[in-house]
């Protein structure tokens, strides 16, 4: 069960028991100097490959600290069977969509360039940051893989033959992007979201040519792209993915 009383840091050192972390400046800082915890208080850590476990704080000043594994509180989970394919956006836009595609349950990152796409070159590690932070306040402990950047026809074709693309198409006939997904085979799933352009025609042609694949409407209105990640992760999740009880 999660404990939503115990603040949570993301630790990149093996977890078991009895291991001591020493943690960076800046996270010796939040703890000691931001949260105001003292040395003995106890938080959860986690480094996305070793479950969740209960620490003790060692505090050395108020500069200083590392962490000492308590107790194993969650085991480590799989991660999410979902890959997430996104234009990239500018900046604090481009922060908000992957904080958001992580709480919504992505297991993959992967960045594409089209010819609208606002951003040439990715900052994977601001990527991971950001990800990170959306795990540290969500309970998330399976952390998604970072690809870099790829162009479109590249990452299409990376993808599993019997991975199901959900391509959402602004050009779709509105309907029930509910209903549309409940119809679908069940399976590993994609989601694709383009750029605020939209995809040119060669674009949208090798994207149609995909056999296992889905054009999903996400309504009467046209949404950025950012809004348009959030919207199609929620109804992916509620009809196909994790949040169904099928």
């Amino acid at each position: 069960m999660r404990n939503f009383t115990k603040h949570r840091l993301y630790c990149e050192a093996p977890l078991m028991a009895g291991a001591v972390l020493e943690l960076a400046r800046d996270q010796a800082n939040y703890l000691l100097n931001v949260l105001r915890l003292r040395s003995g208080d106890t938080i959860l850590a986690f480094n996305g490959r070793d479950g969740e476990w209960l620490c003790a704080i060692r505090a050395e000043g108020r500069k200083q600290a590392s962490l000492e594994a308590l107790e194993l509180a969650r085991p480590q989970p799989p991660a999410p069977d979902l890959v997430y394919l996104f234009a990239p956006l500018k900046h604090a836009r481009l922060d908000y969509m992957a904080q958001k595609a992580v709480e919504m349950g992505a297991g993959v990152l992967q960045p594409v360039l089209t010819r609208f796409t606002q951003v040439s070159r990715l900052n994977l590690d601001r990527l991971a940051a950001n990800a990170i932070e959306a795990a540290e306040q969500c309970g998330i402990l399976a952390l998604p893989q970072i690809r870099p950047e790829q162009p479109l026809a590249a990452a299409l074709a990376a993808l599993e033959p019997e991975r199901l693309l959900i391509f959402c198409d602004e050009a779709q006939d509105a309907q029930s992007p509910i209903a549309a997904l409940q119809a679908a085979r069940r399976g590993p799933l994609a989601v694709l979201i383009g750029p605020e352009g939209g995809f040119d025609e060669s674009e949208r042609a090798v994207i149609l040519q995909r056999e296992r694949l889905l054009r999903l409407s996400l309504g009467p209105r046209i949404l950025r792209a950012d809004t348009a990640a959030v919207a199609a992760l929620a109804v992916v999740q509620a009809a196909l993915g994790d949040w169904s009880a099928n």
